[in-house]
């Protein structure tokens, strides 16, 4: 048929049940349901480009909602903000030129991402000069606190895009837009961040919104082409030429590469990068000193890094809650001063913080 003048092909992808006699076969033939061929995963994916109107239309809108949800610190609205913001399609599109080894895609695809990402980030910042914001919200704070094992959503988000993409309509038991959110989910917060942040000259908190973002595409990208490849999508077709070989390799080793560049700037950067495991870590060690110490038995411990940028130091604050033990012949305060100074000492020990710990000794009632 390709010989033909003027030949033009219409597809239509609808989801079909083909059936055959006998008719007590069909509960297992409708059972039989084959993933997406190479060429339909590609096709679907250029599908979702849409036009660059419509694209930067959603990211500015992105933009607007992530930063009255930040601002105002309703956490919803981040929700809202996932569904609307355009990144998915650009992440996506990028796994699949790097398994395809199409060049031409991924620049075009790397293009609508970051200009998606710079729409986001100048709405926000733009927000945050016209209404004269000086001080972080607590929802700001939270988003701008990495733990250790930040790279695993986007590995779990791009396998998750990928098996969307290749399964067929029948056969996927999750929607596009579930799957789209949690791409979206880890990068529309950290824009948006990155744009307040910068707004207010909060440098620090806008750098850890950066190397978010950026551990997202790579992370996504590696998860989601190493999927994609598993399934077919490769340089070389059967029918057609899908791609350049040496531009697949060349991709998939620079991801690697960037990945392996980000892990190290997050382990190397402790605890800027690490916030909410050295948090968790710090309650853990309050625990076990005590544990240890016989001075009480602990009630609550609350343990964060606080937003306040005092240059030379980071700042550990926590509230810790000691019962008195029955029968102590120690003063509240001389307890309090004992537990603190122990509390302090060890979580010195792990390492470039500084440790603000308000200790809290209370007395059980009396018994009866």
């Amino acid at each position: 048929m390709e010989s033909l003048p003027g030949l033009h092909i219409t597809l239509t992808p609808q989801g079909v049940m083909a059936l055959k006699p006998p008719a007590s076969e069909a509960a297992q033939q409708v059972k039989d349901v084959e993933h997406r061929s190479p060429i339909e995963v590609f096709l679907s994916g250029l599908q979702s480009v849409g036009s660059w109107k419509g694209f930067l239309g959603y990211a500015a809108a992105a933009g607007f909602v992530v930063w009255i949800g930040l601002f105002t610190n309703t956490s919803y609205l981040l929700v809202a903000a996932m569904l609307i913001a355009p990144f998915a399609g650009p992440a996506m599109n990028v796994a699949i030129a790097t398994a395809r080894g199409d060049r031409h895609l991924l620049q075009r695809s790397l293009l609508r991402y970051f200009a998606a990402l710079a729409v986001t980030i100048v709405v926000a910042g733009a927000l945050s000069l016209i209404l004269r914001q000086e001080v972080t919200t607590s929802l700001m704070n939270q988003t701008s606190t990495v733990s250790a094992v930040a790279v695993l959503l986007p590995l779990v988000a791009g396998a998750a895009g990928a098996l969307n993409l290749v399964q067929s309509e029948r056969s996927s038991l999750v929607s596009g837009a579930s799957v789209g959110m949690l791409v979206a989910a880890s990068l529309a917060p950290p824009a948006g961040l990155v744009g307040m942040a910068s707004a207010m000259g909060r440098w620090d908190m806008a750098m850890n919104g950066v190397f978010v973002l950026l551990l997202q595409l790579v992370g996504i990208n590696l998860s989601a082409s190493l999927l994609f490849r598993t399934y077919g999508l490769s340089a070389q077709g059967a029918r057609y030429n899908r791609g350049k070989r040496w531009v697949s390799l060349s991709a998939s080793a620079a991801t690697v590469v960037a990945l392996a560049g980000l892990l190290t700037w997050q382990f190397s950067t402790s605890p800027d990068l690490q916030r909410s495991s050295r948090s968790q870590r710090a309650a853990a060690e309050i625990q076990k000193v005590m544990n240890g110490s016989g001075l009480g038995e602990l009630v609550e411990a609350n343990v964060r890094f606080t937003a306040t940028d005092i240059k030379g130091q980071n700042t550990l604050l926590g509230s810790v809650y000691v019962q008195r033990p029955i029968g102590a012949t120690l003063s509240s305060e001389e307890i309090r001063s004992r537990v603190t100074r122990a509390i302090q000492t060890r979580l010195q020990q792990q390492g470039n913080v500084t440790p603000l710990i308000d200790v809290s000794v209370l007395d059980p009632p009396p018994r009866q």
